[in-house]
Parts: structure tokens; C-alpha cells; sequence
């Protein structure tokens, strides 16, 4: 039991975190948070471990920071932002949370009373602009996992437990709770019930796992999807024993999120799923989202489909559609090792079989290595700058231990197939669908790990999208060095890529016309970063792009923050098709 009867709400609030292993919270202030503040000078001045309080100016930077730290170490996080127009502003980075099923514990305060109950005054900002109907905890209860509003405070100490516990169990993701204003300056009258306790994490059922095992062993051209597998680089490890037992293709898709599969095995089948449908007779969904587009394509008659997940139909979308033949429910790791030691029972290692695919794969790897090496090289002196080059120079130059955050939609692909030496938990995806949380992610991350560099990728647009002046702001108030690399194309080139498309021979092709892409003229974002005590440069010669990088990363070798700002063929310019459309 923790004991929280005669505490205070704002005192029970940091104590139940702390037992429930959240060792950060995340914040963009508010004035409700009064008596949360009070509570951390008093556990300060009387030396109580309370999680670290960490202030980061803005709800998406916050939330992002969370996304981050979670990501990256696999540990709960908390949240405190303002009541309805602060959960307002967090609720893009909480849908992306949601669906990428990333654990926190999201607070915002709210008043009940409007200064009728006794005790202190909330204050008029309350009745008067802040209060909705429902509260902040029914405006997003559409972008988490668990919504709720506490309303009586003997349910105060329990509720915070339990959506720790519920932002942990599987499926993971945010939770949100509401906190009233009146009940953090009130004594507690109840104790949480129990201390934090392991959440097992179901293992999908034996007798599917062993089907599945039958299904792969008795295949004739295997091949594996993932996009998420990498969240846990456990389970990249038994991905590849897997894999090499049957001589099976491991495709990632171009949205992977993380390093699914090591980039320099010749057993990666690279980025693009489609090239294999039609030849492959199983396929597995390991940890997807949208392996392919349309989800209804049809493959090859009798080619049978397995999906392994936690959350195998994502509950959470309006539509998913793949056509499964058998449905895993449950953990990946655990259920992975039971399919892996099901697998070796029933094929042996070195198999011929499995020896001659893996032959054709290996070549298919040497070839495709090859083909990017020709464009990439081809590029070297290409002006405006190439992100291909980009990504290759970076390649060149990027510590061992670095961690790589990306926001750039359309140049991830090029950040996949050049920077193949980042290792499973080494990468991380700022975003999923909006904009606004890359450098929020890359922030959490150099929170978990201060003493390693972090760099954040991120186009232009997606910069514009970024609380900016917050996110540096907290690089430098935390001596959080990070380096923003800017791919800036001086716009938005995956709105662009949808004309063309759809209007081939229209006025928009026709006369060059593009609207609504532009970012331009751009501004000297390199000026910015040295508002804020950090280094910054503009490059524009494709000669220069790698002694930039590096003049970069030894900015924050020595603890200063970097934006390196390199300029790329504009949007409204170039005819070439994105790496990734939105």
C-alpha cells in the first residue's frame, strides 16, 4: 500500500509517480500546477525522491519529450500541462502516441468549484476561460487510450495508479487524467492500494504459434513485414534467428518507425513490400500498421497471411482490411521466442532449402546496395544539394553511439537506406501523420541519454510545424545539446507530389503553379539557433555538406546545441517523385 491518507493532492500526486517508477515528468506550466510546485520545493527541502520535473514550454514539446523518453528506454513518463487549452494544443502529439501505442500518463488540472467550495480561491480564469462542458478529459478522449476526469477526491490516489498501470498495459499507450484545482490543495482521505506491481504481457496462444511454425516450415518462399518490431531490439535479435533459419526476406516498410531489422544483413529485402507480394506463398505481419496500399491487394491464390501483435487488428483505426488467414493476439517478444524455438523443431539449421532462398536474397541485396551507392555517387556534386547526398555525407561522419531522430516525411526513405548502420533502438520516427513532435522527440531522448549525441532530422516544413523557439529554449535551459539536421526544400513537397498525380495534364503542371507549398522566402535559420547560444550554419554546396556535419557535431560534443541548415532543390522546383507521401 502507499500511503497517502492526510497527504495532500499535489503530495500524493508525486509520491504515487514515484512508486509507480515514473522518474520524469514532462511539463508545459500552467497555473493549476501552484500546489504541485509547493509539493516539489517541500519533498526538495526535506530530500524525498519525487521524479525529476523537467519544463519544456510548450504542450507538444512535452508530449514529444514523453513520446522520447519512452521510445528510447522503454520506461513510464509523466505529463503536466494546462487544463482544456493546453490538452488542446498537446492532442496531435497524443493521437501520434496513441497509435504508435506509447506509454504516458498525461495530466492537466481543472476547477469544480469555481471558488464556491471552501478553501483557496481557484481563481476567476477559471469560470471565466477556461472551463468546457465535460472538462479537458472529454475534449481528447478521442486521442488516447483512457480518458477521465476525477471527481471525488477518495478516488485521487487510486486513479493516478491505475492510469500508470493502464498506460502500461498492453496495448500500450497514453492515458489521460484531469485533475481538479480544489482536490491538489485538499488532504487526501484514502491510501493508493497497492505498490507497483509487474503487468504481465500476454503471449499469443501455443497452439496458433504452433500452426504458424508448421505454416513457415513448410513454405516455399517466406517473407517477413515489419514496421514496429523494433520497438523492442529483443525482439530484432529473434527476428533475425528467425529469419535465417528459414532463409526468409525481412522487407520494412518505408513508414518503419524504428530499425527493424539490421539494414546490412543481406537477408533485408529493403523498404518497398509490394515488390514481393505476388511471389511469396506466406507472409507474416510482424508488428504493422500498413504494410501495403490498398490494403486489398490482391496476392497470389492460396498464399496465406499471419499477423503477430499485440494489437494485430489496430482497434484504433476506422479501417485496416488485410486479407489474414491467421491472427496472433499478444506480445511480440515472448511470442516470438515460443514461434523461434517451434520453428527450429522442425527445420534444421543449414537447411538446403533454406540456404537457396537466402542465396537469392543475398543477391537481391548486393544489387539493390549497389543501385543506391550509383545514385548517391552520381549525386555528389549536384547543386541544389541532394538529400541522398545528404543522407550519405551524414553516413560518413555519424558517431558510433549516436541516436538519430527523423521528421522529415519525404526524405525518410533516403535516411533508411544510407544511414544502415543505426542499430535497433538507435532510431526513432518524430512524427505519424502530423508535424510538431520531432524535435519534442529528439529532446526526450537526450534526456534518457545525456552523455550520447542526438540528432533530430527534420525538414523545413516540419520545423515550421515544431514549437521551435520552445524546443531550443529547453536545449538550452537543460543543457540538452541535441543537433537539428534541417533538410530544407523550402516548402511542402509531399503537398505538391498529390497534383501532378491527380492532374497530370493540368493548368497547375502546365504553368509550373503549385500552391500552397511554399515556405519562401526561407529564413536564416541558423540565426535562430544562435539566439539561443547554440551553433549554426546555412550550407548550399554539396562540397561543403560534410565538414558542416561535422563542425556540428562537435558544437555539441562540447555542449552546445547545432542547427545545420542545408539547402535542397525547392519543392515548387523539382519533379522528382518524394521518398514518402503523406
Amino acid at each position: 500500500m502507499i500511503e497517502t491518507e492526510g497527504m495532500t493532492g499535489a503530495d500524493t500526486l508525486l509520491r504515487v509517480l514515484s512508486h509507480m517508477g515514473v522518474d520524469r515528468i514532462f511539463s508545459s506550466p500552467g497555473s493549476e500546477w501552484a500546489p504541485v510546485w509547493e509539493a516539489f520545493a517541500k519533498a526538495k527541502a526535506q530530500s524525498e525522491g519525487v521524479p525529476l520535473y523537467i519544463s519544456s514550454r510548450h504542450e507538444e514539446v512535452a508530449v514529444g519529450m514523453a513520446s522520447g523518453y519512452a521510445k528510447s528506454t522503454g520506461k513510464l513518463s509523466a505529463v503536466m500541462i494546462h487544463t482544456t487549452v493546453g490538452a488542446l494544443h498537446a492532442t496531435m502529439a497524443l493521437r501520434g502516441a496513441l497509435h504508435e501505442q506509447v506509454p504516458m500518463v498525461v495530466f492537466t488540472g481543472e476547477s469544480l468549484g469555481f471558488g464556491e467550495e471552501a478553501g483557496p480561491d481557484v481563481g476567476a480564469q477559471w469560470l471565466g476561460a477556461l472551463a468546457d462542458i465535460g472538462g479537458p478529459a472529454r475534449l481528447v478522449d478521442r486521442c488516447v487510450k483512457w480518458s477521465y476526469g476525477v471527481n471525488a477526491k477518495s478516488l485521487l490516489p487510486a486513479t493516478i495508479q491505475r492510469a500508470c498501470q493502464l498506460a502500461m498495459a498492453t496495448p500500450k499507450g497514453p492515458v489521460f487524467v484531469s485533475l481538479p484545482m480544489e482536490y491538489l490543495f485538499d488532504k487526501m482521505t484514502k491510501n493508493a492500494v497497492a505498490e507497483n506491481v509487474p503487468i504481465p504481457a500476454p503471449m499469443a496462444d501455443p497452439a496458433a504459434i504452433e500452426e504458424l511454425a508448421a505454416l513457415l516450415a513448410g513454405a516455399k518462399n517466406p517473407v517477413i513485414i515489419t514496421e514496429e518490431a523494433g520497438r523492442d531490439p529483443g525482439v530484432v535479435e529473434k527476428l533475425v534467428e528467425l529469419a535465417e533459419i528459414l532463409g526468409a526476406g525481412v522487407v520494412e516498410s518505408r513508414a518503419s518507425s524504428y530499425v527493424n531489422f539490421p539494414r546490412t544483413h543481406p537477408l533485408h529485402a529493403g523498404f518497398e513490400p509490394q515488390e514481393f507480394l505476388q511471389e511469396a506463398d506466406v507472409i507474416v505481419l510482424l508488428g504493422v500498421i500498413a504494410p501495403w496500399h490498398p490494403a486489398s491487394k490482391k496476392l497470389n491464390a492460396g498464399t496465406k497471411v499471419a499477423v503477430l501483435s499485440d494489437n494485430p487488428l489496430r482497434s484504433e483505426l476506422p479501417y485496416w482490411g488485410y486479407p489474414v488467414n491467421q491472427i496472433l493476439t499478444g506480445q511480440i517478444e515472448g511470442s516470438m521466442k515460443h514461434l523461434l524455438e517451434a520453428v527450429k523443431k522442425r527445420i534444421a539449421k543449414g537447411n538446403a532449402d533454406a540456404a537457396r532462398r537466402a542465396d537469392v536474397w543475398r543477391g537481391r541485396y548486393e544489387k539493390r546496395k549497389a543501385t543506391w551507392k550509383e545514385e548517391v555517387l552520381a549525386r555528389k556534386e549536384q547543386k541544389p544539394i541532394d538529400t541522398r547526398w545528404v543522407t550519405h555525407e551524414l553516413a560518413q561522419v555519424i558517431p558510433a553511439d549516436a541516436i538519430v531522430v527523423e521528421e522529415t516525411i519525404t526524405h525518410r526513405l533516403s535516411i533508411h537506406r544510407y544511414l544502415d548502420m543505426l542499430k535497433p533502438g538507435t532510431f526513432f520516427a518524430g512524427c505519424l501523420g502530423g508535424l510538431g513532435t520531432g524535435t519534442g522527440t529528439a529532446l526526450g531522448v537526450k534526456a534518457a541519454f545525456p552523455k550520447r549525441p542526438v540528432l533530430c532530422l527534420i525538414g523545413d516544413g516540419a520545423f515550421n510545424y515544431d514549437p521551435g523557439l520552445a524546443a531550443l529554449g529547453v536545449c538550452q535551459e537543460h543543457n540538452l545539446p541535441i543537433m537539428i539536421v534541417l533538410f530544407n526544400n523550402y516548402g511542402y513537397h509531399s503537398q505538391k507530389s498529390g497534383v501532378p498525380r491527380f492532374f497530370p495534364d493540368g493548368f497547375a503542371v502546365k504553368n509550373q503553379d503549385f500552391i500552397g507549398i511554399s515556405i519562401n522566402p526561407s529564413p536564416d535559420y541558423a540565426m535562430i539557433a544562435r539566439a539561443f547560444d547554440g551553433y549554426g550554419e546555412k550550407v548550399e554546396e554539396p562540397g561543403e555538406v560534410r565538414a558542416a556535419l561535422q563542425r556540428g557535431l562537435k558544437a555539441i560534443a562540447g555542449g552546445q546545441m547545432s542547427l545545420i541548415d542545408i539547402r535542397l532543390a525547392k519543392a515548387a522546383e523539382t519533379n522528382e517523385r518524394p521518398d514518402r507521401a503523406n
